[in-house]
């Protein structure tokens, strides 16, 4: 029996221009050029600035006289829709998109094909899981959360406050995230990403077993009591282990060949007497303008059949949301890479040894936009930088309170913990309690339990598995 109700519900939509920015936003500068040549073929209206004349043909007055029915076809046209008024879609010459360019950098011409990255991979795969528009957001706002090795940065409940929906669906969500395409990712930490390759690949099996219930024995190869505990013999823990190591800890990892890729840079950043000068490499981007073949159309749009002014209204619309699109993704990204150096000013100008804790949070609340729209602009970019070529994502860690008040980079820890264990006797591998020491007294007060962590999250081994015969 059916049965009609009416019932509220707070529900976050998002309009045809802001899903454009949000793809565009994050598209590298070499996929950018791609996607307006694809936008040209599709859209008429739309046509390069370079590779058109700006003399449009003349209008021809109609000398023909026409007939009653003809006359009144016209008026009833333009009853059912009004007359197109291109002011409503392009102020004095916006519908020119129009940036400063330096074409004379010979390095920008040649460029490799471009390679489309993981989220966007991800992305491709959101219609196979036959989810609600809003689920639909929600699962792009996870994938635009994805670290480089495949994990998930933010927390779950942080998502569930943001859309206001309980902790459970994202929870549902986030565990069809992991079943994407590699498996595992988006997972929140290591045993989390190999148990879903488990359960796909080998469910019900001592592998499994294993990664579910003795991890951390069995992270550090504490074999004995998981044969206890399962009751099984070395065979069949030395076939279960041969099952995991064949699993992709990092997912992320590869999901996109970079092999002999050359990484265009989407910033140029210069440091000039302590004052920071960035470059937006968009030199390759066309400009745009609407056809003047079209413009003359507009201008006599009285001569326009309905169904022919509908289309021209409808790509009008279209070219000016795209247009708009390409200043506001140039807009936002300056935004974001001048909040990233304002909070990163001592490694722009002394280098990574003054790299600073930093979020995808700070820099949203700096500019006042969603820690989703950061991760986009921020995906797949590079900086050229006077200490070099950096990928966004780099300047973006967690970070530890020093004795003296100041706040120090996780990354810079662990990158000191790397070169320690690189340069140790691999006859005497130094323990987790040593490197603590030893990194307290270099100003690095962690604890061994946080050197473990870093250690773990490095895929460094424990000292006894370092040792060397």
């Amino acid at each position: 029996m059916y049965e009609l109700r009416q019932g509220l519900e707070l529900r976050q939509t998002l309009t045809p221009q802001q899903i454009l920015l949000s793809t565009l936003l994050q598209l590298p500068s070499l996929a950018l050029e791609q996607r307006i040549s694809t936008e040209l073929e599709l859209n008429p209206v739309l046509e390069l600035v370079e590779d058109t004349e700006d003399t449009a043909p003349e209008e021809e007055e109609s000398t023909e006289e026409k007939t009653d029915e003809e006359i009144e076809k016209e008026k009833t046209d333009e009853d059912r829709m009004d007359e197109i008024d291109i002011d409503d879609y392009f102020g004095n010459d916006g519908y020119e998109a129009r940036q400063q360019k330096d074409n004379s950098k010979e390095e920008h011409i040649f460029q490799n094909p471009y390679k489309p990255t993981l989220a966007e991979l991800l992305l491709d795969q959101i219609k196979e899981l036959n989810l609600s528009p809003n689920e639909e957001q929600i699962l792009e706002d996870l994938i635009w959360s994805i670290d480089e090795g495949g994990y998930l940065l933010v927390p779950l409940e942080y998502v569930a406050e943001k859309f206001e929906v309980d902790i459970a669906t994202i929870e549902g969500i986030h565990a069809q995230l992991m079943t994407l395409n590699p498996i595992g990712i988006g997972a929140r930490n290591l045993q989390e990403c190999l148990l879903v390759q488990a359960q796909k690949y080998h469910p019900d099996t001592t592998a499994f077993y294993i990664i579910r219930d003795y991890f951390v024995d069995f992270a550090n190869k504490r074999y004995e009591r998981i044969l206890r505990s399962l009751g099984i013999d070395k065979d069949e823990m030395m076939q279960a282990e041969e099952i995991i190591s064949h699993y992709n800890p990092k997912p992320g990892d590869g999901a996109v060949s970079l092999v002999n890729a050359y990484i265009t840079p989407d910033f140029y950043i210069r440091e000039e007497d302590g004052e920071f000068l960035v470059t937006l490499n968009d030199a390759f981007i066309p400009d745009l303008r609407i056809s003047g073949v079209y413009l003359d159309m507009i201008k006599n749009q009285k001569k326009l059949d309905v169904e022919s002014k509908s289309y021209l209204k409808k790509k009008l619309e279209s070219a000016k949301w795209f247009v708009n699109s390409i200043q506001m993704r140039r807009i936002t990204m300056m935004k974001v890479i001048h909040a990233i150096i304002t909070r990163q000013k001592d490694f722009f100008l002394y280098g990574q040894e003054h790299l600073r804790p930093m979020v995808l949070r700070d820099i949203a609340e700096d500019i006042s936009m969603d820690i989703s729209t950061i991760s986009r602009v921020t995906s797949g970019k590079y900086a050229q930088t006077d200490w070099g070529i950096y990928d966004l994502r780099y300047f973006f860690s967690e970070g530890i309170e020093a004795e003296d008040g100041e706040n120090i980079s996780t990354r810079r820890i662990k990158d000191r913990l790397k070169v320690i264990i690189s340069e140790e006797d691999k006859n005497k591998p130094i323990s987790d309690e040593a490197l603590s020491k030893i990194l307290q007294k270099e100003g690095f007060p962690i604890a061994r339990r946080t050197v473990a962590k870093y250690r773990e999250q490095l895929q460094l081994p424990v000292a006894r598995l370092r040792r060397e015969i």
